[in-house]
């Protein structure tokens, strides 16, 4: 008899395991699957009540899904490189405060709609630190996307010279997170001077943006050809902003002694 029952329970548990592989794949929950026969062993051996057991299962593909989630808003942000704001270093760069970058890495000023501007020498960490909290963004369930201001203004007059570029503004506007990169290392066009204002008045207090530039925004005249345009983008820009200003001696060369002179060699 006890042959016969524990047959039956291992038909049963085959067939349960059956189902359940048909059932996740057709709920298109791969690691629900994974994880289902994982948690009922430990489920039993911890005494699970039957909403702890399930729960867990949920929790396991909740994760997966917001792992795969962030890894396809990663890519579609079109970062240049992968940088975290962990990895950089503030020992080599002592003019950005640890706190504030801690702080802006809540993205609370995603949630307010607020902007944050890197000013700065090339190479002082500008770029690492935008793309660091673009990324801490598309963690968080955010889109983004990157790209320099020359790479935004052949973007935006494609769609110019195609008759779309309203619809192009329009879709830009509902993403929550726009990192413009480089701003200030080619001057900027009368008319890519015009299609980039509209691009940020397009975006005033309705999303965010990123901005790194090697120019102090004293200088931004000599970028947009005209003082005025100049005033007014940056008007949109700092009104609800964060502003760091970025010092010191480039940030990828740290670590290499450019001033000490080579030691002789003693062999010779």
């Amino acid at each position: 008899m006890s042959t016969k029952n524990g047959t039956n329970q291992a038909r049963t548990s085959r067939d349960v395991g059956s189902e359940l592989i048909y059932l996740t794949k057709a709920l298109k929950a791969p690691a629900l699957r994974d994880a289902a026969a994982r948690l009922a062993e430990r489920a039993r051996d911890e005494g699970w009540s039957h909403e702890e057991y399930l729960a867990a299962c949920l929790q396991r593909e909740v994760a997966a899904r917001d792992s795969h989630g962030a890894e396809g808003r990663i890519r579609a942000a079109r970062f240049p490189s992968r940088k975290s704001l962990e990895d950089f270093d503030f020992d080599h760069q002592r003019s950005v405060k640890r706190e504030v970058i801690a702080h802006l890495g809540t993205l609370d000023f995603v949630a307010g709609k607020e902007n944050v501007i890197f000013l700065g020498p090339p190479g002082t960490g500008k770029t690492h630190l935008a793309t660091g909290l673009g990324i801490r963004a598309c963690q968080a369930g955010h889109r983004v996307a990157f790209g320099t201001a020359a790479q935004w203004v052949t973007r935006l007059a494609e769609a110019h010279q195609a008759g779309r570029l309203s619809d192009e503004l329009t879709r830009l506007g509902r993403i929550p997170l726009i990192v413009v990169d480089e701003v200030g290392y080619i001057p900027f066009e009368p008319e890519a001077a015009n299609l980039f204002f509209q691009f940020i008045s397009g975006r005033y207090e309705r999303a965010s943006v990123i901005v790194t530039s090697n120019k102090p925004f004293g200088r931004w005249g000599e970028v947009f050809g005209d003082d005025t345009v100049a005033a007014a983008m940056i008007d949109r820009l700092v009104h609800h902003a964060e502003v760091i200003s970025l010092k010191g001696d480039s940030y990828r060369m740290r670590g290499r002694d450019l001033g000490r002179v080579p030691a002789a060699n003693s062999g010779e």
